[in-house]
């Protein structure tokens, strides 16, 4: 069953929407606000997300700009009241794969949610690079890999897993949060701990090049300079 994150603060419409897309088998998740929908995405793994624009404490803009730093591979719809065309080209250039105007028919929203989910799972094998490129370094995910001038360094699955995200998100802030409850599976102090250690296992096989770092955002977490 697709898993569907809706992020929508009318309750009535919310609700609507939750119980329609669900009676037509997408298991939708409901956030209220900005701030409850990150939190939402990042302890779970969402096939689409469906994002009002207009949100408490944190809007559909800056929720979708954080889902696309997260590295994961998403699809978004807009659902706003705002027709404005600069609204609608800022929604695109963030990332959306669609955006829908209230009030609008929720046959036609399910048809461009089958649309899209269509056209993802055809590409998503595609999408995935086989290796990474890292400075002077190719990292190879499948194989846990990283290699530089012939000479191969096998990784653990941890190591692998951590050193995927920060390619992805390469010369972008990484959320230490994020980072745990992806990997680890929660943010506590002891896999804080242990992922301080991952890092600095890292950095010992990134430092044959100089230009690749790997330094700390105080207060945010991290970022792959490469």
């Amino acid at each position: 069953m697709p898993k569907i994150l809706l992020v929508e603060d009318d309750p009535n419409l919310g609700m609507l929407l939750q119980e329609y897309l669900n009676a037509k088998g997408y298991d939708t998740d409901l956030a209220t606000d900005g701030n409850q929908g990150w939190q939402r995405f990042v302890d779970h793994a969402y096939d689409l997300c469906l994002f009002d624009v207009m949100l408490p404490k944190k809007d559909g803009f800056s929720l979708a700009k954080e889902v696309r730093m997260s590295g994961r591979d998403v699809p978004i719809i807009f659902l706003t009241a705002k027709s404005m065309k600069e609204d609608t080209i800022q929604g695109f250039r963030i990332g959306a794969d669609d955006y829908m105007t209230k009030p609008f028919s929720m046959e036609e929203l399910l048809l461009r949610i089958q649309a899209i989910l269509r056209r993802y799972h055809k590409t998503d094998e595609a999408q995935q690079p086989a290796t990474y490129q890292i400075g002077s370094f190719s990292f190879d995910f499948a194989h846990q890999l990283l290699t530089r001038d012939g000479t191969d360094v096998k990784l653990t699955s941890k190591e692998a897993a951590l050193l995927k995200l920060f390619a992805q998100n390469k010369n972008q802030p990484l959320s230490r949060s994020f980072a745990l409850k992806l990997i680890w599976g929660d943010d506590s102090y002891f896999n804080a701990r242990s992922m301080d250690v991952y890092i600095t296992k890292l950095r010992k096989y990134l430092k044959e090049d100089e230009s690749v770092q790997i330094v700390n955002l105080h207060g945010e977490g991290f970022k792959l300079m490469a």
